[in-house]
């Protein structure tokens, strides 16, 4: 076994009171590719500190093997002191590594060199901060939340680069996707230790749900045994002296092993406020074009959005996907074309730009807008702290000012947020950024029981898969098209990486077949949450049509209803033909998941 690079032994750290972290071990050898998993407040990125020797811990020891370079991602690089970003890498760099690397990076990752640092938007920083951290080629690279504010072109490169390099990585992630592709081992931070498992992210939440069902047994064990304790303790105590002594402190010990016992934190609990339903048009777009000066954004798109659609939008940062978003939604006029928005529209809109607040605000006044200690959910008015605690906030972080939250926090608050309105129809612009993928989750089944519509951006591969029905993608110069399914059935049908033109454009340009980009290979198949979902409650509404359809044909079988009320009959007659229609539809549906669920289960 290789000797470790980085070893961390009974670490210990308390903040405010509680205790962080108690007895951590964490070891990182040559070529290891390691996850730190955990959830929002759990210490992931304070832990990631004290591996990169910037905190120092109440107890335990750091041991670094003499020689090794280290290179840290912090969530939020600071630029201060640096005149261009050129400036600000090559500042990483050792003596004796090679410069050119730095303007190399740079321009592999979309900059030049010469912006200047006050004025980088969310994903330019981020870029720099990781041309900085990969431009010595160090021997461990510590790396916090690397996609966050990037699009998926760059989270492609990203992972492209970092799997070739021969250097150690641990990595914190919410992208499931980022994490399977490049993850050998998982450390889980959980409750303030960790536990380790030889195997990458793909297995972790199989193992994760099988450690806490054997957690959950053992516990049960402990308090049957309780119980049993206290019953000998109740009717059996004049038995031995000694051994009755004994026996007592036994039991002592048991009940202070349960009173000390932290059970798993629990789910948050997101619902949207759900206004009246919309008409079945939501959006309807056509031939739309908007242009800021002489670049084209949008050009001739055109798309209808019914009651109940999911829909992605993807693309490069500065493709437009906010534009087109804003376009769609009423919110900016296009330059030609019309949009149509539908009847009883309530929209909820979840904008990337959380810094929007106040940073000296507290964490209950950016919920109550400073009045009171109310919020009003769905129109109704409820406790704050009550909201709070749906969203995993503790009750004394009501005074807390935002500037504290950590990034998951204030992800969670926005959600918190944007929910609360009543809504038919949500926009998302980047909902998973800093969340924990056990929120993520919850934001999943949220979204799949919503019955409204659901417009979002997003650069998580995975969540896309699982959420959207369709997907709006650039083809360039202002062309975007919309594919049926999540992102990965936008690839296959695509033929190519949001980094090229698709093979379809390129063939109509009047290219040879063989300078078209190879179509992707097609992804293995899956349900996604919406697939498993319709499966299961498509057969009641089938069993609710026949229903439906039974009892119209028996209004309709009247013989003297045509005579004696003819505008009841064609009523009737158009209800029934409806009904036979939704019928017809929804079994084609169930037939297509029943069949698609068995090709997965034979694979």
């Amino acid at each position: 076994m290789a000797p470790p690079l980085i070893q961390l032994k009974d670490i210990a750290l308390t903040f405010g009171g509680a205790p962080l972290f108690d007895g951590v071990e964490l070891s990182v050898s040559a070529g290891d590719r390691l996850c730190l998993i955990g959830r929002n407040g759990s210490g992931k990125s304070t832990l990631l500190k004290i591996v990169a020797g910037l905190i120092e811990p109440d107890r335990g020891s750091r041991f670094v093997q003499p020689g090794s370079t280290i290179r840290y991602l912090p969530q939020e690089p600071d630029f201060d002191g640096y005149k261009t970003t050129l400036a600000y890498v090559e500042a990483g760099l050792a003596p004796g590594d090679a410069h050119y690397q730095a303007a190399y990076l740079l321009e592999q990752l979309g900059l030049h060199g010469d912006e200047d640092p006050a004025h980088l938007s969310g994903g330019e920083a981020r870029r720099a901060a990781l041309a900085r951290m990969l431009a010595p080629d160090p021997d461990i690279l510590l790396i916090d939340e690397p996609t966050n504010h990037l699009d998926l072109t760059t989270i492609e490169w990203l992972e492209s680069d970092l799997a070739q390099r021969r250097g150690a990585i641990v990595m914190i992630s919410h992208d499931r996707r980022f994490l399977a592709n490049l993850s050998r081992a998982t450390a889980w931070l959980d409750r303030g230790v960790i536990r380790q498992i030889d195997r990458g992210f793909s297995q972790f939440e199989s193992w994760r749900d099988d450690v806490l069902a054997e957690e959950e047994r053992d516990q049960h064990k402990i308090d049957r045994k309780i119980v049993a304790e206290e019953h000998w303790l109740r009717y059996g105590v004049s038995g031995r002296r000694k051994r009755n002594v004994k026996r007592l402190a036994g039991l002592h010990e048991l009940r202070a092993s349960r009173r000390d016992y932290r059970g798993p934190t629990g789910s948050a609990n997101l619902a949207a406020a759900e206004a009246d339903k919309s008409g079945k048009l939501v959006i309807e777009a056509k031939n739309i074009a908007k242009a800021w000066g002489d670049r084209p954004i949008v050009e001739n798109f055109s798309i209808r959005v019914n009651r109940g659609d999911r829909i992605g939008i993807v693309g490069p940062n500065g493709a437009g996907k906010t534009t087109l978003i804003s376009i769609l939604t009423g919110a900016l006029p296009p330059d030609s074309g019309s949009i149509r928005l539908g009847t009883n529209l309530e929209i909820a809109t979840l904008d990337q730009h959380r810094d929007s607040l106040d940073a000296k605000t507290s964490l209950a006044e950016a919920l109550t807008g400073g009045r009171g200690d109310q919020v009003m959910v769905g129109g109704k008015p409820r406790h704050v702290i009550g909201y709070m605690k749906d969203f995993l906030f503790k009750q004394e972080q009501a005074r807390t000012p935002l500037e504290a939250l950590s990034g998951g926090e204030r992800g969670r608050l926005m959600l918190a947020r944007a929910l609360a309105k009543p809504s038919n129809l949500l926009v998302l612009d980047e909902p998973t950024n800093d969340l924990d993928l056990e929120t993520l989750d919850v934001l999943e089944e949220m979204l799949g029981d919503y019955d409204g519509t659901v417009i979002l951006i997003s650069h998580d591969r995975d969540f896309l898969d699982r959420v959207v029905t369709s997907v709006i993608a650039p083809e360039g110069d202002g062309r975007w098209t919309e594919y049926a399914g999540g992102y990965s059935d936008m690839l296959s049908q695509r033929g190519a990486d949001l980094s090229r033109a698709p093979a379809k454009a390129a063939s109509e340009a009047g290219a040879p077949k063989s300078a078209a980009p190879a179509a992707a290979p097609a992804p293995k198949r899956k349900m996604t949450f919406n697939d498993k979902h319709a499966l299961e409650t498509l057969p009641k509404t089938i069993a609710k049509l026949e229903a439906e359809i039974a009892a119209l044909q028996q209004q309709l079988d009247d013989p003297q209803l045509y005579a004696r009320d003819r505008a009841k009959f064609d009523k009737l007659s158009a209800a029934l033909a409806k009904a036979h229609d939704e019928h017809q539809a929804a079994e084609h549906r169930w037939l297509e998941l029943e069949m698609l669920r068995e090709e997965i289960e034979s694979a």
